[in-house]
């Protein structure tokens, strides 16, 4: 469960001035001033790839609506001590925190519920290669969604061997014997509901004026209260606190959120939006690799396989990489919010 930042809406995005800095204003530091971008690269891959993994030991010990309001609770906590660090504040208009609302459950609390429901029911790994989907989506939407998005025929066909890849993973010829079709249909839908909340995002919280780090930190923060009025309604408080499992989710949330965030806009900044998102390659293979050294997932051979062809697919679906003079003239948008996988 990725939080690429489709480059399909990113190129699109109002670019919004930086605020004039005071001149008793200390620097702020980035990660890109201590690793390479490529370390940094990697980190972010394993951190995504392995989230599968811990949403799966997570749901062995406590309910997914407390999987995800877990994860939602450090992954905000790591976030605000950022702003902290930072001096930044969150946004004061109501307008923006009504459309916070929106991305934040499309983003955060619909998402990561549904692949913690998925994963009671299927492999971590099946559920890594269904969030690979989300590109494929994304492209799916922006034909019908965003006007100016005008696809190519390599686009266009990247669409349809991204979707024979599904199919594959799924083994169609089989009939989806063997399938659990329920779990698989959540982490399907919680792909998809990326896509649209970019989409959403960019129609209302693009050129705001706020920087990424105070609207992801505010859009965390009302995932969370989503999730805690939610979670109550559907679970009851745990008689027991496991403690691997509950590792699992302050990792998850500290580590995948919370961590991921700040590495995934440091990248962005620095290489720009087409060579960030290529983390999202990485991450089926990692979450495979995960499930099966450590959980002992079985693997079939029409996993691996889909897999390959939904990655290729989805890479054919990708705009064609903008030039580092072309990127740099067109600055660094702001106005965007977390995606967290």
């Amino acid at each position: 469960m990725c939080y690429e930042i489709p480059e399909f809406i990113v190129r699109h995005m109002t670019t919004a001035p930086a605020p004039p800095r005071s001149a008793t204003e200390p620097p702020t530091s980035t990660p890109s001033s201590v690793l390479d971008w490529r370390v940094r690269f990697g980190v972010l891959s394993l951190i995504w790839g392995f989230s599968f993994l811990l949403i799966k030991v997570g749901t062995e010990g406590y309910a997914p609506f407390q999987v995800t309001l877990g994860r939602l609770v450090f992954g905000t906590l790591v976030v605000a001590a950022v702003l902290v660090v930072k001096r930044e504040r969150l946004p004061r208009s109501p307008r923006i925190w009504l459309h916070l609302t929106v991305s934040a459950l499309l983003l955060n609390a619909l998402p990561f519920s549904l692949f913690a429901y998925a994963e009671l029911s299927i492999p971590s790994t099946l559920a890594g290669i269904c969030n690979a989907t989300s590109p494929l989506w994304g492209m799916a939407l922006s034909l019908v969604a965003l006007s100016e998005d005008r696809p190519s025929r390599r686009r266009v066909a990247g669409l349809g061997i991204g979707f024979f890849g599904v199919l594959t993973v799924l083994g169609a010829w089989q009939g989806f014997s063997g399938l659990d079709l329920g779990g698989t249909a959540m982490a399907l839908l919680a792909s998809l509901s990326y896509p649209i909340g970019w989409i959403y995002v960019r129609r209302t919280l693009a050129g705001s004026g706020h920087s990424n780090l105070s609207l992801s930190g505010a859009q965390l923060l009302v995932a969370t209260v989503e999730l805690a009025v939610v979670t109550p309604l559907f679970t009851t408080f745990p008689s027991h606190f496991p403690v691997v499992p509950l590792l699992a989710i302050v990792a998850l949330g500290a580590l995948g959120t919370g961590l991921a965030f700040q590495l995934q806009y440091a990248l962005v900044a620095e290489v720009g939006p087409t060579t960030a998102q290529m983390v999202t390659y990485f991450i089926p293979v990692i979450a495979t690799g995960a499930g099966v050294a450590v959980l002992g997932e079985s693997l079939s051979w029409s996993t691996p396989v889909g897999a390959v062809i939904v990655l290729a697919g989805a890479a054919l679906t990708q705009p064609r990489r903008v030039s580092r003079t072309s990127r740099k003239s067109q600055g660094h948008p702001s106005g965007r919010t977390a995606r967290q996988s």
